[in-house]
C-alpha cells in the first residue's frame, strides 16, 4: 500500500513536472515574441524621432536664413540712411558756417551804418544849425501836412464814389418801380386779339403737335395764346409792327381756311410787305399834312414807323404832328421861320424809330440820323436839343422842347411808362443777333422768353448748346430784368424741291 502510494506520488510528480516544462516553453516563446515586437517598435520610434528632429532642424535653418536676409537688408537700409544723414549734416554744417559768416558781416555793416548815420545826423545838425529833436519835429510836421492832404483827397474821392453809387442805386430803384407799375400799360398796348368764327378753327390754328402755331410764332415773333380767351386768339408782342403783321396774317389765314406751315410763311411774308407799304404811306401822309417836302425816303420810312410806336401810351406820330403844328403857331407869332419850325417838330422824335437798335438817347440818335440823311444843321440841332442834351443854335430849336412838353402834358394823353420796357426787350434781341449763325430772334412772353432760330449750315448741334449758354451769360451781365428769362434755340434744316412735268 505504501508502495502504491509512493508510486502514485512519483507518477503525479513526474506528470506535474512534464506539464510545468511545457508551460515554461510556451511562456518563453511568448516572452521572446514580445521582446521582438518591443525591439521593432523601438527601432521604428527611433527612426520617426530622428526624422522629426531632422525636419525641425531644417525648418529652423530656413527661418534662421530668412531672418539673416532680413537683417542684411535692414542693415543696408540703415547704412544708406546713415549716409544720407551724414550728407545732410555736412550740408547743414556748411550752411551754419555760411550763416555765421553772414551774421558777422551784417554786424560789421550794421555798425558801419550806425556810424554813418550818427555822422550824417551830426553833419545835418551842423549844416541846419538845429538839434535832432528839432529836425524830428520839422519832419513830423511835414508828414502831418502830407497826411492831411492825402486824407482830404481820400475823403473827397469817397464822397464822389458814394454819390455815384447813390445815383446808380436810386436810378435802379426807380427803374424797378417803373417796371412794376408799367404792367397794366404793357398788357393794354402790347396785346391784341383776333376773333374766331368757331371753336373748330382753334385746332386748325394749333396744327398737328402745335406745328402751325409754332410756325406762326417763329415767323412773326409774336406770342399766340389760344386757351386764355374763349372765341379769340390773343397776340402779344412788345413790337407793334410785329403785332400788326401777326394780326393781319392770322385774319387772312382764318378767312382763307388753309392753315399749314408753308401757307403760314407765305401769308406772313405778304403781310410784312403790306405793312411796309402802309408805313411808307403813313410817313408820306404825315409829311403832306404838315407841308414838309423833300424828305429823304429813309426818313419818310422812319416817320411812318412812328405810327406803330407809343411813348407813355401816346402815339408818337400823332405826338409829332401836334408838336409840329404847335411849333408852327409859336414861330408865326414870334416872326420866325415857320417851315423850319414845322420840319423840326415833325422830325424831333424820329430817333424813337431806331433808338432801340442804337446806343444813346432818342434825341441824339435822331440828330445823327437827320445829318446822315441830308437834313440841315439847324434841323438836326433842333432834334438833338429838345431834351437839353446839346445847346440850341437857333430860336426855332428852342421852341421844340416847349412844344414837346405842351403836347406831352396835355391831360389824358399819356398812360404809363413803357419806354424802358420796350428798350429792354430790344436789347435782348440785340444781344442774340450779335452772334454769327443767328438767323432770327424774337423776344416773347413779355420778355420772359427769347426764341432764336439759327442757320443749320453755320451752327451744328454741339455748337447750339454753347451758343445758348453764352447768350444766357451775356444777358445776365448786360441786361437788367426781373425774374428769369428762358432762352430757346431752334436748329431746323428744311429742303424744298419742285416736281415739274414737261409736256412733249
Amino acid at each position: 500500500m505504501l508502495l502504491g502510494i509512493c508510486v502514485g506520488a512519483i507518477s503525479v510528480a513526474v506528470l506535474h513536472r512534464l506539464k510545468w516544462g511545457r508551460f515554461n516553453a510556451i511562456a518563453g516563446k511568448i516572452i521572446e515574441n514580445a521582446e521582438k515586437d518591443a525591439r521593432s517598435k523601438k527601432e521604428a520610434n527611433d527612426i520617426f524621432i530622428k526624422q522629426r528632429q531632422l525636419d525641425q532642424q531644417r525648418e529652423t535653418d530656413n527661418w534662421i536664413q530668412e531672418q539673416r536676409c532680413k537683417l542684411r537688408l535692414e542693415e543696408e537700409r540703415v547704412a544708406q540712411r546713415e549716409d544720407k544723414v551724414e550728407l545732410r549734416m555736412t550740408q547743414v554744417d556748411k550752411k551754419l558756417a555760411d550763416l555765421e559768416q553772414r551774421e558777422s558781416l551784417l554786424k560789421i555793416r550794421e555798425s558801419e551804418c550806425e556810424t554813418a548815420t550818427q555822422k550824417a545826423l551830426h553833419d545835418l545838425s551842423t549844416i541846419s544849425s538845429c538839434t535832432s529833436n528839432e529836425a524830428k519835429k520839422i519832419l513830423l510836421d511835414r508828414v502831418e501836412k502830407e497826411l492831411q492832404t492825402e486824407m482830404a483827397l481820400m475823403i473827397r474821392q469817397r464822397r464822389e464814389e458814394a454819390h455815384d453809387e447813390a445815383d446808380y442805386y436810386a436810378t435802379k430803384i426807380i427803374t424797378t418801380a417803373i417796371q412794376r407799375l408799367a404792367v397794366p400799360s404793357v398788357a393794354e398796348n402790347t396785346v391784341n386779339s383776333v376773333s374766331l368764327p368757331n371753336d373748330e378753327i382753334k385746332g386748325r390754328i394749333i396744327g398737328k403737335e402745335g406745328r402751325n402755331i409754332r410756325t406762326l410764332e417763329q415767323a412773326t415773333g409774336v406770342t399766340c395764346s389760344i386757351d386764355d380767351t374763349p372765341g379769340a386768339v390773343l397776340l402779344s408782342s412788345f413790337d407793334p409792327i410785329r403785332l400788326h403783321v401777326a394780326k393781319s396774317a392770322l385774319t387772312e389765314l382764318i378767312a382763307d381756311g388753309r392753315i399749314y406751315p408753308t401757307r403760314i410763311e407765305e401769308v406772313v411774308e405778304k403781310a410784312q410787305s403790306n405793312v411796309q407799304k402802309q408805313i411808307k404811306l403813313f410817313g408820306e401822309d404825315a409829311a403832306l399834312r404838315i407841308g414838309v417836302l423833300n424828305l429823304h425816303p429813309e426818313l419818310t420810312h422812319l416817320l411812318g414807323k412812328l405810327k406803330f410806336r407809343y411813348s407813355f401810351g401816346q402815339n408818337v406820330l400823332d405826338h409829332s404832328l401836334e408838336v409840329s403844328n404847335l411849333m408852327g403857331l409859336m414861330a408865326a407869332e414870334l416872326g420866325l421861320n415857320v417851315s423850319l419850325a414845322k420840319r423840326i417838330g415833325l422830325l424831333h422824335d424820329i430817333g424813337k424809330a431806331v433808338s432801340h437798335e442804337r446806343e444813346g438817347s432818342h434825341a441824339v440818335v435822331g440828330y445823327e440820323m437827320a445829318l446822315k440823311y441830308g437834313e440841315s444843321q439847324e434841323v438836326a440841332n433842333g432834334i438833338g436839343c429838345h431834351h437839353f442834351e446839346m445847346e440850341a443854335e437857333t430860336l426855332e430849336a428852342t421852341l421844340c422842347s416847349s412844344a414837346d412838353a405842351i403836347s406831352a402834358s396835355r391831360p389824358g394823353v399819356r398812360v404809363e411808362a413803357v419806354e424802358a420796357y420796350i428798350k429792354r426787350l430790344h436789347k435782348l434781341e440785340a444781344v442774340a443777333c450779335s452772334y454769327p449763325g443767328v438767323e432770327k430772334v424774337f423776344a416773347m412772353q413779355a420778355g420772359r422768353e427769347l426764341r432764336i432760330i439759327v442757320t443749320p449750315e453755320v451752327v451744328d448741334d454741339s455748337a447750339l448748346l454753347c451758343l445758348v449758354r453764352e447768350i444766357s451769360r451775356r444777358i445776365e451781365k448786360e441786361v437788367d430784368y426781373p425774374g428769369k428769362i428762358r432762352v430757346t434755340a431752334t436748329r431746323e434744316k428744311r429742303v424744298v424741291d419742285y416736281a415739274t412735268k414737261i409736256k412733249g
